[in-house]
């Protein structure tokens, strides 16, 4: 079939909500906020309230401004998950960096003896030259223009401009289980498989987020595994779907706590919530007990 539908100018588009029924109670606000936020990126938060998925008709009282309230929540939920995510990403570089460098030295990045997956090294030794030739930071052009070898800086300069994907991709195939067992230890983590699952759907998570997208109610492919219990305050995971982003909430603020013991993380959550009493917690998989479970209570 042929796509004949043509664009529409913002007028036409809030003439055509409101045959679907959608309730807009002012028409200069709406009129600005489609200037400013594109009509199929609005879409993500208008649907919840349809009626009829086919037609996009919407259900009895639903209101253009409860989208809009839905987006902006949203967007503010994405700024607070990315400020956590540098945290931890920050310092599993750290400790990555400082326990595999005194174990196996300088160059243990370009180690093919130390990694599991050969292919896999073999992509990430790509990738890491890649990212670290075109890395524009001081320390990276000052060691190029002094030292032609190794292919690449030490793993102390190395690892702090490739991307996090491939950081995470390194961790997981390194070979030395207690050395990574050891690295978790350091999270408050009891192995080191907990570690790997966390950083992995953390990586994806904060993908999604670099590309603005809808966060609050996405079903998440990339699952983190949820231990039953912890050293530290935790969750009763058996009402808590792993493929929401409550999930994943739970593992940032536990690993906040341990590496900024004292941090706002949750006083900040629970008070975005609050302010946007319009938003469905349930659509994250937040269960109806959360506030009161050790990890969310004060």
């Amino acid at each position: 079939m042929d796509y004949i539908k043509q664009p529409l100018d913002y007028p036409q588009i809030i003439t055509m909500l409101k045959q679907r029924n959608l309730l807009i109670g002012n028409y200069g606000q709406a009129l600005e906020q489609l200037r400013i936020i594109s009509y199929f990126r609005l879409a993500n938060y208008l649907r919840p309230m349809e009626q009829d998925k086919v037609t996009h008709t919407f259900k009895p009282n639903s209101h253009f401004e409860n989208a809009i309230d839905l987006y902006y929540f949203d967007k503010k939920l994405r700024a607070l998950i990315f400020t956590t995510i540098q945290s931890f990403e920050v310092a599993l570089r750290s400790k990555l960096i400082h326990h595999c460098s005194l174990k196996y030295g300088a160059f243990w990045v370009i180690d093919r003896g130390l990694f599991s997956d050969k292919k896999i090294f073999s992509d990430c030794t790509i990738r890491i030259q890649q990212e670290v030739y075109r890395s524009k930071e001081d320390f990276i052009q000052e060691h190029f223009n002094k030292y032609d070898n190794p292919i690449v800086p030490p793993a102390w300069k190395t690892l702090e401009v490739v991307s996090f994907g491939t950081l995470s991709r390194i961790l997981c195939n390194l070979s030395d289980n207690p050395l990574k067992k050891k690295i978790a230890r350091e999270f408050n983590l009891p192995q080191h498989k907990y570690l790997e699952s966390w950083c992995k759907s953390v990586v994806a998570l904060r993908n999604n987020l670099a590309h603005h997208s809808r966060t609050w109610n996405r079903i998440y492919p990339i699952q983190p595994q949820l231990p039953q219990s912890l050293n530290g305050d935790w969750i009763d995971i058996s009402s808590v779907p792993n493929n929401k982003l409550y999930a994943q909430l739970c593992c940032l603020a536990y690993l906040q706590n341990t590496i900024h013991p004292i941090n706002d993380f949750k006083q900040q959550l629970k008070q975005l919530i609050s302010s946007h009493p319009n938003v469905d917690v349930a659509a994250m998989g937040f269960p109806a007990d959360w506030i009161n479970q050790p990890l969310w209570s004060d």
